[in-house]
């Protein structure tokens, strides 16, 4: 099944998050957009760069100290770098924020669509029955990451898919959805969704990859 891909404006949409309205009979079942600070902490991992700077500038400042400044002096020393570490953490962080406020993810009975970009707005259709499989990365705090793999031979661009890719899947994307709020239920109610979609019963996978941090499978197909 062909994967589409329009470039439309916010202001232009028929249909919030969607490039046109939905034919007769299909259903928005669930729209939401990634959270701004669970996509900062996991997409752009800001809190570790928070961790990284602060750890240069601890170390600068003892260098400076085991040479002989004063602790004036090595703090004095300190104005420029951390200037420059808040710089780019605030703009990681606005990063973060422009990419959630503008994206937009929607499930209906038939498909998930994608829309995403800051600058060039893309939206993608993904039919249900062109996913073969979706995952689950979820925190304590229910927001999560919901992983689609796709079937056959239908690829996306990572590039044009990032930040809502899978990491590290540059030959074979896999879309995400990021950051979402209570990502347990979408989930649920995507695999409901994929196996009336598909006529195909989904059952559990088993956890392929059960390491922390990685996703945990939704669903696969049952055996035929």
């Amino acid at each position: 099944m062909t994967i589409e891909s329009h470039g439309h404006e916010h202001e232009l949409e028929p249909q919030y998050g969607l490039p046109e309205r939905l034919p007769a009979g299909e259903r928005i079942l669930w729209q939401g957009s990634p959270d701004a600070r669970a996509l900062a902490r996991r997409a752009f991992h800001l809190h570790k760069l928070a961790v990284y700077f602060a750890v240069l500038l601890v170390l600068q400042a003892g260098a400076a100290l085991a040479s002989g400044d004063s602790i004036a002096a090595a703090l004095a020393g300190l104005a420029w770098p951390a200037a420059l570490a808040l710089t780019a953490l605030a703009s990681i962080a606005l990063l973060a924020w422009l990419t959630a406020r503008t994206a937009v993810y929607t499930l209906t009975d038939r498909r998930v669509v994608m829309r995403i970009g800051i600058v060039l707005t893309l939206t993608f259709n993904l039919p249900l029955r062109a996913i073969e499989s979706a995952a689950l990365r979820g925190d304590r705090d229910g927001h999560g990451d919901i992983v689609l793999k796709l079937a056959g031979s239908d690829t996306i661009a990572w590039v044009h898919l990032w930040p809502h890719v899978r990491p590290w899947r540059l030959t074979r994307p896999e879309p995400m959805l990021r950051s979402i709020s209570d990502a347990g239920r979408v989930a649920a109610l995507l695999s409901e969704t994929w196996s009336q979609a598909t006529g195909i019963a989904a059952t559990p996978a088993a956890a392929a990859e059960p390491a922390a941090g990685r996703p945990e499978p939704v669903w696969q197909p049952s055996p035929t």
